[in-house]
């Protein structure tokens, strides 16, 4: 299940640099040529190469250090090798989720001596109570669909006896899959040496960390603590009839009608589960319509497809102040207020409830007042390149924070790539993420996805910055494999910029659009331009041939594209 998407588009706040910040050897920062940079989405012609180096040489003449987040460890290659004698390990992560999973794996990979604390169970939420168990159950409502759609099995000769389900067998499914993930992350960890510490993590201090009873230190220490269900207050959750997501995914019941108050990926992912499997639905969203975090075409278009067709009916503009469980024989009780008058509009009365307001980071008990460090909303604030900032503005030296606990990108491969990014900075490399490179994805059916900037964002930076943009667009139903699958209803659309091929973002809705969302986002995380990749050869057919139609499509002003490359004799 995804988790919600909290994307900032401003600009970083000015934020003063630790004294503590490590030094690195003027031949190190002369070793920062054009081939080693990580551009990390940063377009190459926006460097111009031969004054950087020039600039570079010039300044460590008159200064032979450079302040970096953290020490330049070495590292040697292969096995999770020997700590600095100061301290325990060279890195210890707080948290076993999919974000510290990552770092380590990629600590180990550059020989640092690694551990891992988890006071819970490995995988964290994704793996356990998250986008692993619904992938499973969505992966049961993608079947229940096709086998339910008589007119669709009819349009390919097949006659189909009706569809049913056995409601443990598919709460089984989800269970089963959930435990093996979790037991492939504990095994690749031990694999390669990685010490896993059980309990709960605590900050006593710089560089010191407490499990249990046990004390520990580290040259550098990751946070990855993660995220829990967020429940409003007047919501009384009693884990029965009112549920939160972490709930829901055990699927010990399938009630006949649910309300979902909130209709963002969780909320459309479990409307696509409840309604597979029979039950009626009520969206309770806050917003003025529903699915506000997508792209508004896009949303239009999934609103015709996954809302309208299905028992599904909903309130916008309206909150749900106060939510009742079930009880002696009552049901469940949903008081709806307007959003904006706060004034009482209607009670609804459903068999449950499903709380899908969005995600809250997991961060007390961290010992973050040790050092000094203030909690907004109770994320951990970071800078770009996620060095925790205390409560004066500097940076904590040596403490970094990943994923859904600094809210930046609320997204699991968002936590794994920023932890790698962390690795990448603790070992010598300066490395900044490119938020908006990174995908996200709703798997309902047909699925959602999406990089980028949606086109009222796009529209915002382009008057800002003095550019305009183009829109281009793809239909599924122009597409020999969709077609052959019978699965035509779709749309591609790209933002881009004309006057120089740059790619803005790219969404699509349609089958298998979690998949194909990738060439996009690697092309923006690259800095490919329009022009370039528009050459690519994909394979006939597919539905990889969406995407390319999809860059054709556009107009690019610029004649800036490489030259193709010459063939290669076989």
């Amino acid at each position: 299940m995804q988790s919600s998407i909290s994307l900032s588009l401003s600009s970083p706040s000015t934020i003063r640099r630790s004294d503590c910040s490590a030094a690195v050897s003027n031949a190190n920062v002369n070793s920062l040529t054009p081939r080693s940079l990580r551009f990390c989405g940063l377009r190459r012609e926006a460097f111009d190469f031969k004054s950087l180096n020039s600039s570079l040489s010039t300044h460590f003449q008159s200064s032979t250090t450079r302040r970096f987040c953290s020490n330049r460890i070495a590292a040697s290659l292969g096995g999770n090798g020997a700590p600095s004698k100061a301290f325990d390990y060279d890195l210890v992560i707080i948290g076993a989720g999919v974000g510290g999973h990552g770092a380590a794996l990629h600590a180990v990979e550059k020989g640092l001596k690694t551990a891992i604390i988890e006071g819970d169970v490995v995988g964290g939420t994704c793996v356990n109570r998250g986008c692993v168990p619904s992938k499973a159950l969505l992966a049961v409502s993608g079947r229940m669909r096709e086998l339910q759609n008589e007119q669709h099995m009819k349009s390919f000769g097949l006659q189909v006896a009706a569809a049913g389900y056995d409601r443990q067998g598919v709460a089984d499914h989800a269970n089963n899959l959930a435990s093996k993930i979790r037991s492939n992350l504990t095994n690749s960890m031990k694999a390669l040496g990685v010490d896993i510490l059980t309990g709960f993590g605590t900050i006593l201090g710089p560089q010191k960390v407490k499990y249990g009873d046990t004390v520990i230190t580290a040259k550098d220490i990751i946070i990855a603590t993660g995220s829990v269900p967020s429940v409003p207050k007047g919501i009384e959750v009693d884990g029965k009839t009112v549920i939160t997501s972490d709930h829901a995914l055990k699927l010990e019941s399938i009630p006949q009608w649910i309300a979902i108050v909130g209709s963002g990926y969780i909320g459309l992912e479990f409307s696509d589960v409840y309604t597979a499997l029979g039950s009626e639905v009520t969206f309770v969203e806050a917003l003025d319509q529903l699915m506000p975090g997508f792209d508004p075409e896009i949303g239009k278009l999934a609103q015709r497809v996954l809302i309208n067709p299905r028992k599904i009916d909903y309130h916008t503009g309206v909150f749900a102040s106060k939510i009742t469980p079930a009880k002696d024989g009552k049901p469940v009780t949903i008081e709806l207020i307007d959003a904006k008058t706060k004034e009482l509009k209607d009670t609804l009365e459903v068999d449950a409830a499903l709380i899908a307001t969005g995600r809250a980071p997991f961060t007390q008990g961290l010992g973050l007042e040790n050092i000094n460090v203030q909690t907004q909303r109770g994320f951990v604030p970071v800078d770009e390149r996620m060095c925790v900032i205390d409560a004066n503005g500097e940076l904590v030296p040596h403490l970094y924070c990943i994923g859904d606990a600094n809210g930046k990108m609320m997204l699991a491969h968002a936590a794994s790539a920023q932890g790698i990014s962390v690795v990448e900075q603790v070992t010598g490399k300066d490395h900044i993420l490119n938020h908006l490179s990174i995908p996200a994805a709703c798997f309902t059916h047909p699925e959602i996805s999406m990089v980028g900037l949606t086109e009222p964002q796009a529209r915002e930076k382009a008057e800002k910055e003095g550019f305009e943009i183009g829109i281009a667009k793809t239909s599924f139903k122009a597409n020999t494999k969709a077609l052959a699958e019978n699965e035509g209803e779709g749309l591609a659309k790209l933002i881009y910029r004309p006057d120089n091929g740059e790619i803005l973002g790219v969404h699509i809705f349609g089958m298998h659009a979690a998949d194909l969302i990738h060439e996009a986002s690697n092309a923006i995380a690259m800095g490919t331009r329009i022009q370039d990749i528009k050459f690519a050869v994909h394979a006939h057919p597919t539905l990889s041939e969406v995407i390319d139609e999809l860059f054709k499509a556009a107009k690019v002003k610029a004649n800036t594209s490489s030259p193709v490359a010459e063939s290669v004799a076989a």
